[in-house]
């Protein structure tokens, strides 16, 4: 139970209950976003480290999930909550709350499709839980620092969508490497290259727009597969 993977991502889980507390109990959306940061570089540790120490277990695969529920689920939606009622929303109103916690509600199904799901070893079937919370906890961090506003629409229509990427047939792509060659990878150099130079340029405020910019990639990808294929079809 106690191997260094499964600490790792009992280490992602405690970065993820004391956001929410800083969430909920403290409106501390700037130290949310930096647990959140930690949770998802222990996310891709525990990966890491049980292949180089050959710990796979299924006991580490499920913690994992239930971990990420948490950190990449749960905080979210709590950030979610937190902004619309900054904007003015009402704490009481039932539907935003649903709305809110739909990140949450289809975290789970995308974190329980993907235990099921073989054909994700080197791409992704939506939009990867730690990406919409990034997403989420970096715009909680702008608007904790004032250096942006959303309105309770935005914020709504957000929670929705994002919520619709993690369940979408989508295929996007992963940073997974099977070798360090350029062939094969011009994708994942060119996108960890772009977002790298645009945290060094704009810090924090990039993230936002690091996702928003993966899943226009992933999605131009699929449109010229599909295209590849279908012209490949018409010549058959």
């Amino acid at each position: 139970m106690f191997t260094l993977p499964n600490l790792l991502t009992l280490g992602n889980l405690l970065c993820g209950c004391t956001a929410l507390y800083y969430c909920l109990w403290r409106g501390d959306l700037t130290t949310v976003f930096w647990l959140v940061a930690a949770a998802a570089v222990l996310d891709f540790s525990d990966g890491l480290a049980a292949r180089l120490t050959g710990q796979y277990s299924e006991l580490g695969k499920q913690l994992d999930s239930l971990a990420d529920m948490v950190s990449f689920g749960v905080v979210p939606s709590s950030v979610l909550f937190r902004l619309y009622v900054w904007s003015g929303g009402w704490p009481e109103e039932l539907l935003p709350g649903i709305l809110t916690a739909s990140v949450a509600l289809f975290s789970a199904l995308r974190l329980a499709r993907f235990n099921i799901d073989e054909t994700q070893s080197g791409e992704f079937r939506g939009l990867p839980t730690p990406a919409c919370a990034l997403f989420f906890v970096s715009a909680g961090w702008l608007m904790d620092n004032g250096q942006a506003e959303v309105n309770r629409i935005a914020i709504l229509t957000a929670s929705v969508l994002f919520s619709y990427l993690m369940v979408c047939p989508l295929r996007m792509f992963a940073l997974k490497f099977s070798n360090y060659s350029w062939g094969g990878n011009q994708v994942r150099y060119s996108f960890i290259f772009l977002s790298a130079a645009a945290l060094a340029l704009w810090n924090i405020a990039a993230i936002p727009f690091i996702i928003a910019g993966y899943i226009l990639v992933s999605l131009a990808i699929a449109l010229v597969c599909r295209k590849g294929a279908a012209g490949a079809s018409a010549g058959d």
